[in-house]
């Protein structure tokens, strides 16, 4: 973990970043750095073998510019829709109402993975993390994102999908 001295408070910080599939809304990588690491370097480990498309938001701006996704044939093909920065929407104009629309529908994209973290923070309280080292706090993510796909699941009715090849069928009220 990342430590800084801020007027004699020492703060110390880590990043968790999600990989969630677009359909279902549900995580399926999740990958812990210290705070100081940039997002942009961290895509190339979140890209699945089936991603064809990949959004994210402004922080992974120049990811296709990488030489870890420019190298490898397989991420090289992938789209990738990023964000632009928020000063940049602002700064377009009357006139560009179709890049508005567009970055519109880019974040709408993004919600699902927004909404993940805040089922971890709101339902789980895990606002802060404690200093215990980053492999320790990743064992705890594991589990309150494995959860969250199971709330996620539990509020779209799919339970057939919580049980064992729909042997034991789960009636759970949420």
């Amino acid at each position: 973990m990342h430590s800084t001295k801020k007027g004699g408070q020492w703060y110390f910080g880590m990043k968790v970043h999600a990989g969630v599939d677009a359909g279902s809304g549900y995580v399926h990588t999740i990958i812990g750095t210290s705070a100081n690491v940039h997002d942009v370097t961290q895509p190339h480990a979140l890209i699945r073998e089936d991603d064809g498309v990949v959004s994210g938001d402004s922080g992974y701006l120049g990811v296709e510019k990488r030489q870890e996704i420019r190298e490898d044939e397989r991420l090289s093909k992938v789209d990738f829709r990023i964000n632009r920065r928020p000063g940049s929407i602002k700064t377009l104009g009357v006139g560009r109402s179709y890049d508005r629309s567009r970055e519109s529908r880019k974040l709408s994209t993004r919600s699902k993975v927004e909404h993940l973290f805040q089922i971890v923070k709101r339902y789980f309280g895990c606002r802060k993390t404690s200093y215990r080292g980053i492999a320790k706090n990743m064992n705890k993510f594991f589990v309150l994102f494995g959860c969250a796909n199971l709330v996620m699941c539990l509020r779209a009715g799919r339970t057939e999908e919580l049980s064992a090849c729909g042997a034991y069928p789960i009636t759970v009220s949420v």
